[in-house]
């Protein structure tokens, strides 16, 4: 890498950041990599290669097809379960606690943001924390003690109402994104001045939309992948570094200034 043209990357960015009065930051798979996490859609991750996630990761694989839906989820689930949040996580995280980021509206079902500290998380996708009963509506579960036996036991998530299998609060292929979620994700999108995108092809749709919202208001755009999206052409500044050495950079660069 050349570290010359990283830190003039963000040395833009931090100047951006000083000027913005209300930045949205968008995260997508690869924010989560360094955390041991791979981009599920990326070939040679040996998660999806026995499966098709069309098919798989699917309301109608859940309902009808139940073993094979959670032979696919658990080695996913512990993956998640067993990773921490990296430098990336950590850094959106101070750059919150300081007022320099309103909202982190995510892609991501792993959690990692809250556990680095971020407060303001709007999981777009939903959580692996959480289960709840497609069957009978009941959300009041014993998520840790039923994610524990699942990752380590195999013994899959039962409702303890009316017996049905338990989904995790994730959105899977053939279901809308949460109204809540997404509602307030439209709210801070379309009142920010920057909106900042981390980690993302901005290839899932509707999610991949929202930065467009942004700018149709006259936002700034920054983004920080390792491959091209589709709105390359409108970014401030483009990052094509990794994502553990660009944010603790950029806090860096905002804690001396």
């Amino acid at each position: 890498m050349n570290s010359d043209k990283l830190l003039e990357k963000t040395q833009q960015v931090a100047a951006l950041i000083n000027t913005s009065k209300k930045i949205v930051v968008f995260t997508g798979a690869g924010i989560s990599v360094p955390s041991g996490i791979p981009d599920f859609r990326s070939n040679n991750t040996g998660l999806w290669e026995k499966f098709d996630p069309m098919e798989v990761a699917s309301l109608s694989a859940f309902k009808h097809q139940p073993e094979r839906f959670f032979n696919w989820l658990q080695p996913m689930t512990r993956k998640i379960q067993e990773s921490q949040p990296n430098p990336a996580h950590t850094a959106l995280a101070q750059l919150e606690s300081v007022g320099k980021i309103s909202a982190i509206l995510t892609q991501n079902i792993d959690h990692l943001h809250q556990l680095a500290g971020s407060k303001n998380v709007i999981e777009l996708h939903g959580t692996l924390k959480k289960y709840e009963c497609y069957y009978c509506g009941a959300s009041d579960h014993p998520n840790d003690k039923l994610l524990e036996q699942f990752i380590y036991h195999n013994k899959k998530p039962v409702c303890g109402n009316c017996g049905q299998y338990l989904k995790p609060a994730i959105t899977l292929f053939e279901e809308m994104l949460p109204e809540i979620a997404w509602n307030s994700a439209i709210n801070q999108i379309t009142s920010s001045d920057m909106v900042i995108v981390i980690g993302s092809s901005l290839e899932v749709s509707p999610a991949n939309n929202l930065p467009n919202l942004a700018l149709k208001n006259n936002a700034k755009l920054i983004i920080n992948t390792l491959s091209n999206t589709h709105l390359d052409s409108y970014a401030e500044v483009l990052l094509p570094f990794s994502v553990a050495e660009v944010w603790p950079s950029v806090v860096q660069l905002l804690t001396k200034s």
